[in-house]
């Protein structure tokens, strides 16, 4: 047996007795070192070695060495919660390990002491958005080891396959953490890690060879590894060659331990599928047995495999494609363009062809698609499609045992918009739409992904359990190469058998728009289109037409003038007309004023970072928003990146540590690393939630979008607010007609420019549905701008012949830029006023009247005392009055002593002469009564 020696020992006498102290060591990988000959000696058949590593393979059991730790955050608002992570931990299922299912955070620990650098290297799956798994390293005094930021965050991988990830190592104590927190904002269920082949190097010496597991072997010595025993065969730990099944009544899978006996046949061990077209282009119902075959078709109680149908015409070719009365579909040639049904025609002139892929008839697998199939304990299903075609529809295959993943990926190299929308700044690129149903039994999963410009694969939407027929559309926002991927899984839980062979997912459509075509043509389409771009097609003259003011066109049609729909209120459209925007400019009408808005300031995008939020298990995150409002020729300024805050800049670009959702509304979810707060925060889950603006308006609904005032305090009665509504068409399970947004902006002359912006109290999240969500931006560029009719002039008092007038704005002020207050204004005047003069004649003049009506009642008065006296002089005289009928003296009476009397009348009717006759009138009368009385008095007296 050959052999070598260990390098770089040293020989150290002490006490007579002779040491080996190892440094390093170079045995090769096949190698263990001999501790008696001190030599590196190669391994034996049915062994192996790594020579100066460890490698981890077998997972019935956690291996010794090995720790499962369960946190729950040290920052939940209470405690609760620390009991239920107690059972959290990493689970071992045989050939892979498997993550917890929950929220709390579980740490899977592993302590080795190198004696010189190294490395380590894992083999995983992660596939799940929900989970933050992350790779570190501590030394002995748990100080976290400088590790670029790649390698602490693991990426995702592709549905089904598995990903590798290696990190060097320093010499001395190594701490390995793989640490799981599972973030699930719904009631959907996580799925786990799994992880295998974990392999350490720079380890010391090995001292001996280990094992083949069971299912494996190793033919030759010095073997580094083991290889998995064939199908039908089997074989034991440490076996250097695999022992074959008696087929005919046992199978054995590959990497199998034992053999299994095959169960008669049942309707689970075939399907029902299309023969491929024949030359006449007929097809037929056929039956198959899965493959492998399991089962015995001659043992008693077995089912026999049903005869094959009918022949009966091909369904017709996809549009597109057409057959030329053969049994293969082919694409149109450039320029030309069919409804799968007709041959191929040539587009007239000045109009090209409607790019895009319409699957509807399934003969066979579309060249530009991929049937594969994944097991979670091997790379591959046996070489087993994951899906066949059925005619009228493409179902999931068997695969090998219940919980393979059954893969189906459509690739397109690109997308080419018509003519009539090239070169415009609208959003969508294209859109695929599917139409499906799943059966199932089990708790199956149904899966659909992109991965875009290769970077890497993302989940877009997920469906569990039996659902209806039904279809879903999502909708390119980027004009690049893309992978298509629909994933199938009967049951998440380990299995080696198949018990829900029958459960199945059935596509029956797949439509791609503006799609290039991969296939020979390089050009496919179903109808054709022409019009520069903002063009649409009269349909009397089939001229192009250029679209209307402040229209969009609606999608790829563009023929007729009703394709150009009209922008909401307060929006308007680009040059291009495709894409509805605001360019920060408002008006309306307010009480018969027209108030005019300017909301330039909050062109760059805001922010709102609220929370904190708290899963049901405690785990501690943050919902980040970016708001885009206005301007920017609607191009979409709010920018949401997945883990921005703790990578490289250079990585920002590219794969899933710079995946980025541009749109007018995204939302990102933070969560605290390592519970050091946000400046190391992890950002994932990004989405869009607005990517079409409706309109903005002082309206409180716009096109089925509406505003909810009462989550937020009551605006100013004076000045509504104005909202913004904004839509995001992409559908998801709990948002059937996908989401929408309000942003309302309210003036507060307290706030600055940019102002704040804030959420429910009810709804912290934003959102109290999941699908809409509101927000209140108040800034003081939301106040309406300042107009002539917002201030008033005050005038000071008049000195030295001089007058200030200064101008106030009107309390309470509610408006901002705009008009400014004009400048006191410095103007000559008069002493005495115009007013106050007024005043003094009006004061004279009754003063006048006064005096006037004073001197005639007084001469008055002294006429009736001279009349009284002379009428007592008479009596006296006489010593007894006259008899009369009355002792008034009438009128005229005295006539003749109106010169003594020296009273003067005038003729004219004056304003005196009215007074003097009432006053005359009144004194008759009194004089009258006066002289009765004193006629009856004397009567008495007698």
């Amino acid at each position: 047996m050959e052999g070598g020696h260990p390098s770089e020992s040293r020989r150290v006498g002490v006490g007579g007795m002779t040491k080996i102290r190892f440094h390093a060591f170079s045995c090769k990988a096949g190698e263990f070192l001999e501790m008696s000959a001190q030599e590196c000696i190669k391994c034996a058949a049915g062994t192996y070695s790594l020579g100066s590593g460890l490698r981890f393979d077998e997972w019935e059991k956690i291996p010794l060495g090995f720790s499962s730790l369960a946190t729950s955050p040290n920052y939940s608002p209470n405690r609760q919660h620390a009991s239920t992570c107690k059972s959290a931990k990493w689970v071992a299922q045989g050939s892979y390990l498997e993550s917890n299912r929950d929220e709390c955070t579980v740490s899977l620990i592993y302590t080795v002491h190198l004696k010189k650098p190294g490395s380590v290297s894992f083999d995983y799956q992660y596939v799940d958005n929900s989970i933050i798994f992350e790779f570190f390293i501590q030394n002995d005094q748990c100080q976290e080891m400088d590790v670029d930021s790649n390698k602490k965050w693991i990426k995702l991988t592709t549905h089904g396959e598995w990903g590798t990830h290696s990190v060097n190592l320093n010499s001395g104590t190594n701490i390995l953490y793989w640490r799981t927190t599972g973030v699930t904002l719904g009631s959907k269920a996580v799925k786990p890690i799994l992880l295998k082949n974990i392999q350490i190097e720079g380890v010391a010496y090995t001292s001996e060879c280990f094992p083949c597991k069971p299912g494996t072997f190793s033919r030759t010595p010095g073997s580094s590894s083991c290889a998995p025993c064939p199908r039908d065969t089997y074989s034991g730990r440490g076996a250097s060659s695999c022992t074959p099944c008696n087929t005919k009544t046992h199978y054995a899978l590959e990497g199998s331990a034992m053999c299994k006996s095959k169960p008669p046949c049942s309707k689970k061990d075939y399907i029902q599928t299309y023969s491929t077209c024949d030359k006449d282009g007929k097809t037929r119902v056929v039956y198959k047995w899965l493959e492998p075959r399991i089962c015995l078709e001659a043992a008693a109680g077995a089912v026999k495999l049903p005869p094959s149908g009918q022949l009966k015409p091909c369904p017709p070719c996809n549009p597109g494609f057409y057959n030329n009365h053969t049994a293969t579909c082919s694409p149109c040639p450039p320029g030309t363009y069919s409804d799968g049904v007709k041959a191929c025609q040539s587009c007239p002139a000045g109009t090209e062809p409607v790019l895009g892929f319409e699957y509807k008839w399934w003969n066979v697998l579309p060249a530009n698609m991929k049937s594969s199939c994944f097991n979670v304990a091997n790379n591959n299903c046996d070489g087993l499609n994951g899906w066949e075609v059925a005619g009228d529809h493409l179902q999931s295959g068997s695969g090998r045992s219940d919980n393979d993943n059954l893969i189906l990926t459509l690739r397109v190299p690109g997308f080419k918009l018509p003519m009539s929308v090239q070169g415009t700044s609208g959003s969508e690129y294209g859109r695929i739409t599917f139409e499906f149903e799943t059966s199932c039994s089990a708790d199956c999963e149904f899966y659909f992904m992109t991965d875009v410009k290769k970077r890497s694969t993302n989940v877009v939407e997920s469906w569990d359990g039996r659902k209806t027929k039904q279809s879903y559309t999502y909708i390119m926002t980027e004009n690049s190469s893309v992978a298509f991927t629909w994933a199938f899984q009967r049951t998440s839980r380990a299995s080696d058998v198949r018990r829900y062979a029958n459960d199945m997912v059935k596509i029956y459509s797949v439509s791609v728009t503006n799609a290039v075509c991969a296939l020979k043509s390089k050009k496919a389409g179903s109808s054709c289109v022409s019009c520069p771009a903002g063009h649409y097609i009269d349909k009397k003259t089939n001229h192009c037409q250029k679209c209307p003011p402040n229209t969009v066109l609606s999608g790829d049609n563009i023929y007729g003038k009703e394709t150009c729909q009209p922008c909401g209120p307060g929006s308007k459209s680009n040059k291009e007309h495709s894409v509805c925007f605001s360019d920060c400019l408002f008006k309306y009408t307010h009480h018969n004023q027209i108030l005019q808005y300017d909301f330039s300031a909050l062109t760059p995008a805001g922010s709102i970072l609220n929370g904190p939020s708290f899963t049901a298990k405690g785990t501690k995150y943050y919902h980040l928003f970016n708001i885009s409002l206005c301007g920017a020729e609607g191009h979409k300024a709010a920018v949401c990146r997945d883990n921005i805050t703790d990578l490289p800049n250079e990585d920002v670009k590219g794969g899933q540590l710079g995946s980025s959702v541009e749109a007018f509304l995204c939302q990102s979810t933070i969560i605290p690393s390592d519970g050091r707060g946000l400046r190391t925060a992890l950002s994932s889950q990004s989405i869009s939630l607005a990517d079409t603006f409706q309109g903005a308006t002082v309206e409180k609904s716009l096109n089925g979008i509406n505003a909810r005032p009462e989550l937020f305090p009551s605006p100013p009665k004076r000045i509504p607010d104005v909202h913004f509504f904004y839509r995001s068409p992409q559908v998801t399970t709990s948002c059937k007609k996908g989401r929408n947004a309000v942003v309302s902006l309210r003036c507060n002359l307290e706030r600055t420019a940019r102002g704040d912006i804030s959420v429910p109290s009810k709804c912290p999240a934003g959102t109290c549905d999941g699908c809409s969500f509101y927000f209140l931006w108040e800034s003081s560029s939301a106040c309406p701008r300042c107009t002539n009719v917002d201030y008033h002039a005050i005038e000071g008092a008049c000195k030295g012949g001089v007058q200030d007038t200064v101008y106030m704005w009107t309390e309470p002020r509610l408006c901002a830029g705009g008009l400014t207050l004009p400048l006191k204004r410095t103007s000559p005047c008069e002493v005495i006023d115009i007013w106050l003069k007024v005043v003094t004649g009006l004061g004279v003049f009754c003063a006048a009247v006064l005096v006037s009506l004073t001197c005639y009642f007084w001469k008055k008065n002294k006429k009736l005392e001279y009349k009284y006296s002379k009428l007592v002089m008479t009596a006296n005289k006489e010593c007894e009055l006259p008899a009369a009928d009355s002792c008034g003296i009438m009128e005229g009476e005295g006539e003749e002593n109106e010169e003594e009397d020296q009273v003067v009348y005038a003729n004219n009717t004056s304003l005196l002469a009215k007074l003097k006759a009432i006053t005359t009138k009144g004194n008759k009368s009194d004089e009258a009564v006066q002289l009765k009385f004193s006629n009856t008095e004397k009567s008495v007296w007698g």
